[in-house]
């Protein structure tokens, strides 16, 4: 190997592989398998004994992988945080924006739902957009509009500025929200599968919790500007980590592909193992037909599409995102004098909780906590449904009444915890486990179009079944909660500790009950 050679492939920045890191022949185990040269060989020898006589090289491999897997996942997560910043923005702002630009509640409702509108055509189109421009390419196509939308929201005189740029937030968020979790599966080791695909969630009520908490010191406008920060950071962000290794693969750029998984294996490891079972993988894959929505109903895709949707449609309707988005009025329903204070205070509980639930999920397993979140959940909305139909035939100035009240906050407070400890994150973690690959994208967007749907349809019913019977509206939350959790039951499998490309050797398929 000449000089010349060497020092090429040492200053190249993989670019394509999107990570300003060195590649070189001594760094990479599978690049070194394919060095014939004797003098390449002695200085890999020589520069392995210089390592291990400061260091245990096998730990040594281990920190470097997880440090690139961990820097790809916090900055990916930045797009989260944008989504849960956008779902946060309207609960601080109502009262500002409102009286600001003359607005009927009406308007301001239209305002806060049709983010919903803008990410179901996003979710659409995520999945082409991830196929066609990569996972990081789609990240960049979805931090553009959103930054455009912060601006519009701020410069916005009237509504036409307002629902335009709540529509492009909207068309970021569908993408992100299919995107992040597809990516951060198709990154980890399979050890740190689960949690890190919960940093997807967890970084969601990080975003929400900022938008309450700088909304009670901000106006308006300038939230919005502030809203501008986590794309701010993504994009050029993007440049540091490397794309998919999956993606790479499916695109047959074998050298980027094994360059990048390299990096997140660390450059000790031997990743040629893994490496044949991605090609294998992708090979078996891109041999099978264009697939059609026809083809989704043999049971080898109808299964896990089945459990895909349900688990995304269901955690919807047991009603989360309508007790959020209307946890203001609901505390004030229940006697609590300071509700935006209430609602904050709800949201840093939502954000611990489901820290809690990223370091559980690859500890206990993705099936157990989705069991243990559904039955609280079940039983949290149960305690808020009895409370408030107790309120409605006791005197308002009984002791009894505030009781009641207060047993509504607490019922509220379970809710949002068990909410987090499963129901919350693990359904994008295991949608992006077990789709076939070569349904991915058709499958996963539309699961995420159906997420969003839903999510739309709760926030626009929310309020007025609130207004119909407090403890009707839980009672039905519930009863979805139920349902909930004899479908995690019966027909979710556990994921834990299995690899993608094994997941789809399995036979889950088939059998519907394990892996």
């Amino acid at each position: 190997m000449s000089f010349r050679d060497e020092s090429e492939d040492l200053k190249k920045p993989l670019l394509h592989s999107g990570s300003w890191y060195k590649m070189g022949s001594r760094q990479s185990s599978i690049v070194d398998s394919r060095q014939s040269s004797p003098i390449g060989s002695r200085e890999s020898s020589t520069t392995g004994s210089r390592q291990s006589s400061i260091t245990s090289p096998t730990a040594q491999v281990a920190r470097d992988g997880y440090i690139s897997v961990m820097l790809s996942v916090l900055i990916v997560a930045m797009g989260p945080i944008q989504f849960g910043f956008t779902c946060g923005y309207t609960s601080p702002t109502q009262a500002d924006m409102i009286e600001d630009l003359d607005l009927s509640l009406s308007e301001f409702s239209l305002f806060g739902s049709i983010v919903n509108v803008g990410a179901m055509v996003g979710a659409i189109s995520s999945g082409h957009i991830a196929d066609y421009f990569g996972r990081k390419g789609s990240l960049v196509v979805a931090g553009i509009p959103n930054i455009i939308g912060w601006l519009a929201i701020s410069f916005a005189s009237d509504t036409t500025f307002l629902y335009m740029g709540r529509l492009l937030e909207g068309f970021g968020v569908g993408i992100i929200s299919y995107t992040v979790p597809i990516y951060i599966a198709e990154i980890s080791p399979q050890n740190m599968r689960g949690s890190l695909g919960s940093v997807n969630q967890l970084s969601v009520t990080i975003g929400v919790l900022f938008a309450y908490l700088l909304g009670m010191f901000v106006s308006w406008r300038v939230l919005a500007i502030i809203g501008i920060l986590p794309c701010a950071v993504l994009i050029p962000g993007l440049l540091f980590i490397p794309e998919s290794p999956r993606w790479l693969a499916k695109m047959e750029r074998t050298e980027d592909f094994e360059s990048s998984l390299q990096v997140l294996r660390g450059f000790g490891t031997d990743i040629s193992i893994e490496a044949n079972e991605i090609k294998t993988s992708v090979a078996l894959a891109s041999k099978k037909s264009t697939i059609t929505f026809s083809d989704l109903r043999r049971k080898r895709y109808w299964f896990p599409l089945t459990i895909g949707i349900g688990l995304l449609i269901l955690r919807q309707f047991t009603g989360i995102n309508g007790v959020l988005f209307y946890s203001s009025n609901i505390f004030e329903s229940a006697g609590v004098s300071s509700s935006n204070l209430a609602t904050f205070i709800l949201g840093v509980i939502q954000v611990i909780a489901t820290g809690v639930s990223t370091w559980l999920a690859d500890r206990a397993g993705r099936r157990l906590l989705l069991i243990i979140s559904s039955s609280g959940m079940t039983l949290s909305l149960i305690l808020v449904a009895v409370a408030f139909y107790l309120e409605g035939v006791v005197s308002e100035d009984s002791s009894i009444y505030t009781m009641f009240g207060i047993l509504s906050v607490v019922g509220l407070v379970l809710l949002v915890i068990t909410f987090s400890m499963g129901i919350g994150s693990l359904p994008w973690v295991i949608m992006s486990e077990i789709l076939p690959a070569n349904i991915k994208v058709l499958a996963g967007s539309i699961a995420t179009m159906a997420n969003w749907l839903t999510t739309w349809v709760v926030t626009l019913t929310a309020n007025l079944l609130l207004s119909w019977s407090s403890g009707g509206t839980f009672t039905i939350y519930a009863t979805v909660s139920a349902f909930t959790l004899v479908f995690v039951a019966l027909w979710v499998p556990e994921t834990k500790g299995k690899t993608l490309e094994e997941m789809q050797r399995s036979s889950m398929y088939l059998s519907g009950h394990s892996i």
